[in-house]
């Protein structure tokens, strides 16, 4: 019991001593960043979706959205396809080992 509390009382006196250094190691407040996409060497497609994220970050937002959803379901899809012809059935629910 005497080890237990000795530990205890060691990690306790750890945190209180280790707590201010931590509030103070992150230096004064920060400014505010604005983070912009550089649109300067960009054509076509990657043009304007810099472009969409420097002005309307909703609008490029919904965009990640329905491209990552279009994109995810396209793999899905191929790979589907790709597992019924080396002959994987995916369709059925069969449980083989029982």
């Amino acid at each position: 019991m005497k080890k237990l509390s000795k530990k205890v009382l060691g990690i306790l006196t750890a945190i209180f001593v280790w707590l201010p250094a931590l509030a103070w190691a992150g230096g004064p407040k920060a400014v505010d960043l604005v983070v912009v996409a550089d649109t300067r060497r960009l054509t076509g497609v990657q043009h304007y979706f810099a472009n969409l994220y420097n002005e309307n970050i909703l609008l490029f937002a919904i965009w990640a959205v329905l491209l990552t959803a279009a994109l995810g379901s396209g793999l899905g899809f191929i790979m589907d396809f790709i597992m019924e012809r080396t002959g994987l059935d995916l369709k059925s629910r069969k449980l083989v080992e029982h």
